[in-house]
């Protein structure tokens, strides 16, 4: 599995498998599947509420802990520094784990200057191997690195065809943070999945239309995690690495940029209000 290098000198897998609304009761049973895949680069979050699960799949995997890239994400709360420790010793609890390979900040609202501040100092004390957020736009991430002491290693964001964040991208490597694409597949959207563009491409080298946009994903140095609770699909998703997109097909798929999300977006006041004031227990 190719891999990026961190500004912490840490190795990731550029693929990895995501657990994002994968119901509790299935998670164990999909991450074992995964594993058995062949993947080493989990991530989860508090707010998924199966932290426990990926545990408990790890645990009966028998893989040993250092071949295996395990995030999870801090969700917002209110108890600044002291309650940012609390909540990270109960997600590692959860997944039985001494450390996590990345902790990230999972939202842009509340007091995340204060959860930062514990953050780096999880990261100084080897707890987290590296610290980043997610949902990060350009303007909160440059002014969150210019007032700490620790550059986030990665911002896991929204990245599909239909929003590229090309200039993200390119904020993000003047300050040496990897980017990773959360929804890869654009969560199935605008009929992506038959795509005039996207099809044909598939067509040309024999993939599916999964594959060609994952393919581009990496092409670009974009770390991706795709989900599927579907054997056959977890195997499809990691059989990239047998082909490469030329630069024809990569202007091509550059044109679908709509600039806009297809999930979420951070800088509408309904939003930043909603997950803002989310709390969980």
């Amino acid at each position: 599995m190719p891999t990026v290098t961190l500004n912490t000198g840490t190795t990731m897998p550029i693929l990895g498998f995501g657990v994002f609304q994968v119901p509790p009761e299935e998670t164990e049973r999909v991450v074992t599947d995964a594993l058995a895949a062949g993947y080493r680069h989990l991530d989860t979050a508090a707010a998924y509420r199966n932290e426990d699960a990926v545990g408990r799949a790890i645990a009966a995997s028998g893989i040993p802990r250092e071949e295996l890239f395990v995030t999870t994400k801090l969700w917002n709360h209110d108890g600044g520094e002291d309650g940012t420790r609390t909540a990270f010793a109960t997600s590692l609890d959860k997944l039985g784990l001494d450390y996590v390979d990345l902790y990230l900040v999972h939202q842009p609202f509340g007091d995340y200057y204060s959860f930062w501040r514990a953050m780096e100092g999880l990261y100084r004390e080897g707890a987290a191997r590296a610290i980043g957020v997610s949902n990060f736009f350009p303007d909160r991430l440059v002014d969150l690195t210019a007032h700490n002491e620790i550059t986030p290693a990665v911002n896991q964001i929204e990245t599909h065809p239909f929003y590229q964040r090309t200039v993200d991208q390119e904020v993000m490597v003047g300050l040496g943070v990897q980017i990773e694409s959360w929804g890869p597949l654009a969560e199935g959207k605008n009929d992506i999945f038959t795509n005039p563009t996207l099809t044909s491409i598939a067509e040309t080298f024999d993939k599916t239309v999964a594959q060609v946009v994952l393919r581009w994903l990496v092409q670009r140095e974009v770390v991706v995690i795709p989900k599927s609770v579907r054997p056959e699909r977890m195997a499809e998703n990691l059989d990239i690495f047998d082909f490469e997109l030329g630069p024809e097909e990569m202007s091509l798929i550059a044109t679908l940029d709509t600039g806009r999300s297809v999930a979420l977006d951070h800088h509408d006041p309904d939003v930043a209000e909603r997950l803002g004031g989310v709390r969980i227990g």
